[in-house]
């Protein structure tokens, strides 16, 4: 693999066939939108750089409270996730990050570092707001609740206000 052409028609190959919804950008550039169950959908770059391409998903803002254990938390998970791990920015909001070589960027390395996105971005959601969250949650709750608003959405987080 070795010019950005090459690399362009890789990813947008997985992409078609993944039948995942993206928007090419240019060249070396693609948002993705992965779909999910509890993240109903993350956005994920797919952007080709000189030495190598970094795949980057926004997962949740700053923690509200409880930002040690958040922290704790997400370096513990790291030991457990492939081609990517969870990162800050300089605010505090949390991202899944992953660097590929050119030489190692196949169809079957992006499929697998973009499904790792999908588990873990989906997977962690509702833990990352429990912990980060929780204060929040229950507000929201006792509100909709006052209200008589639909709780739908905050069906997996009643434990909370039990």
């Amino acid at each position: 693999m070795s010019g950005p052409a090459e690399l362009d028609q890789v990813i947008a190959g997985v992409l078609d066939g993944s039948g995942l919804e993206y928007e090419y950008r240019g060249p070396g550039s693609f948002t993705v939108t992965l779909p999910g169950s509890k993240r109903l959908r993350t956005t994920c770059w797919v952007l080709v750089g000189r030495h190598g391409v970094l795949v980057e998903a926004f997962v949740c803002r700053r923690p509200d409270e409880s930002h040690e254990d958040v922290y704790r938390w997400l370096l513990h998970r790291n030991t457990r996730l492939y081609g990517v791990h969870y990162a800050l920015d300089r605010v505090g909001d949390i991202y899944l990050i992953g660097r590929l070589a050119h030489h190692a960027l196949t169809a079957e390395e992006l499929d697998r570092v973009l499904g790792q996105v999908v588990e873990a971005a989906d997977g962690d959601f509702n833990t990352l707001l429990e912990i980060g969250f929780a204060s929040s949650i229950r507000r929201e709750w006792a509100w909709r609740v006052a209200r008589g608003e639909s709780l739908n959405n905050l069906a997996a987080f009643a434990h909370l206000v039990r």
